[in-house]
């Protein structure tokens, strides 16, 4: 009889994502009781230290994420379940460590925080040390693959050894409270859903935004580029979520996939830009462009830091309402918000005002929360019936009485636990997103487009300017 018992294997246990995002997440978790009382948290990594020495990094990393030491006790308590083995994931023989930490009617949780080119070949050992069992569960970071036949080979290797149903491709930004308000606030809220469509809406604005450039990692990035860092994943995952009815989270999300307009040769010119940032400056500092960074070698480089799109789902509820897409780096600010602007009153019978349309700004980064911009009458006696708009603000972290909102990764966690695939990417959903964004790189290299600069610190290439205004809209900002 299987038991509601679990292990948690992280391979990569010793990189900057198990200590940035992924301990931290598990210490809070268990801080609230929320793992299992004798679940085990086995790092795995080629790294060769101690269980002392392991414990001691990851209780740095702990207190860098929460600003401050963790509390002796929790984190005495949280230290029994936590292990330490390392290996060299290339070498089948080692894997045998790890029959010795498994045990028989505990369901296994294999955490690939590695690139993903380990992905098939750690599935592979598991599977020839008789590791995995129809119960074990497998987590596989963002991304998979880089491009469809890639993503499908990673897909079809792992499809080997776990059930589609056994597996969790993570997208952290679904982790997120304010997305999953989203669904909510669409769902749950009659007047908000009623006017969900083609009808009310005349366009939505995704943006992510950031402020920091490669960060040491130029020779990886270069090679992969803004539109599949980003767009490929958060922004499509974004989109989905917006557009999808109310249904089955992952099988709607694959239905807008196939609705999403290609963007090819003909079309690629007035609906997508490149960027890439030159020098500028970003919070008041310096910084070099996109090919003076440190690990660059002055190497001459075409690759986009920048991406804008305007995007059609090809549907009823969405025929005729754009969606723009921009997310880049070396931003003003760093930011993450999805913005629903409504159509105009065909009339407005106020004579001393403008038509102001209603905008729905949902803040994913900073400051959590929604934002409702509605028109109402200005205070003065002089004009009578002036118009101005004001804000309804649902700030997330104000209106909790929390001191904190719970990290993405903290709810994946716990879906993967109990086995709630809802937030998380299926096959089908990532291969269609491949697919996409295959087409749109084909066309840019088809019609030889190069990437426009732009000064860090601005947002973005005056292409991306004209890429709305050409539609009488404006960024939100």
């Amino acid at each position: 009889m299987v038991s509601n018992d679990c292990d948690l294997l992280i391979f990569g246990a010793a990189g900057d994502l198990s200590g940035r995002k992924l301990y931290p997440a598990l210490f809070q978790l268990h801080c609230a009781d929320l793992l299992p009382a004798d679940m085990r948290i086995i790092g795995l990594a080629r790294r060769h230290q101690d269980r002392q020495q392991f414990l001691e990094a990851i209780k740095h990393r702990v207190a860098q994420a929460s600003e401050g030491d963790p509390a002796a006790e929790q984190w005495a308590r949280f230290c029994q379940r936590l292990d330490y083995c390392c290996i060299d994931f290339g070498k089948c023989e080692e894997y045998q460590q790890l029959a010795a930490l498994l045990s028989p009617g505990r369901r296994a949780i294999f955490y690939l925080a590695t690139p993903p080119s380990l992905f098939g070949p750690i599935c592979e050992k598991l599977g020839a040390n008789a590791l995995i069992d129809p119960q074990s569960r497998l987590v596989l970071e963002k991304p998979v693959g880089q491009d469809l036949a890639s993503c499908q080979a990673v897909n079809e290797t792992v499809a080997q050894f776990f059930s589609e149903e056994n597996i969790y491709r993570i997208d952290h930004y679904l982790g997120k409270e304010t997305v999953q308000n989203l669904l909510v606030l669409r769902f749950a809220n009659r007047f908000i859903n009623a006017q969900w469509d083609q009808s009310c809406i005349d366009h939505i604005q995704i943006t992510v935004a950031e402020t920091v450039g490669i960060e040491g990692r130029w020779s990886y990035y270069d090679g992969v580029g803004q539109l599949r860092d980003m767009v490929q994943n958060h922004l499509m995952q974004l989109l989905c979520l917006v557009a999808m009815t109310a249904e089955s989270i992952r099988d709607e999300k694959v239905k807008i996939m196939r609705a999403l307009r290609r963007i090819d040769a003909a079309s690629v010119g007035a609906h997508a830009v490149r960027g890439q940032y030159a020098q500028g400056w970003c919070r008041g500092e310096a910084v070099p462009a996109y090919m003076e960074e440190a690990d660059s070698d002055g190497a001459e480089s075409d690759t986009e830091t920048f991406v804008a799109i305007k995007a059609h789902i090809d549907n009823w509820r969405w025929a005729g309402v754009p969606f723009y897409l921009r997310t880049g780096k070396r931003m003003p600010e760093k930011l993450t918000e999805i913005v629903i602007t409504y159509k105009s009153l065909p009339h407005n019978i106020f004579s001393t005002g403008e038509n102001i349309p209603n905008r729905l700004v949902i803040r994913l980064q900073p400051n959590e929360g929604i934002e409702m911009q509605m028109v109402s009458k200005m205070h003065s006696l002089k004009n009578k019936m002036a118009l101005a708009r004001q804000n309804l603000n649902l700030d997330f972290l104000g209106s909790s009485g929390m001191n904190r909102i719970p990290d993405a990764y903290e709810r994946l966690f716990l879906d993967v636990i109990n086995g709630d695939p809802s937030l998380f990417v299926g096959r089908e959903e990532v291969e269609e997103a491949w697919q996409w964004c295959d087409a749109l790189i084909q066309a840019w290299q088809s019609q030889a487009m190069p990437v426009s600069h732009y000064h860090a610190g601005s947002w973005g290439p005056a292409k991306a300017e004209l890429l709305i205004e050409r539609d009488g809209r404006s960024w939100h900002e």
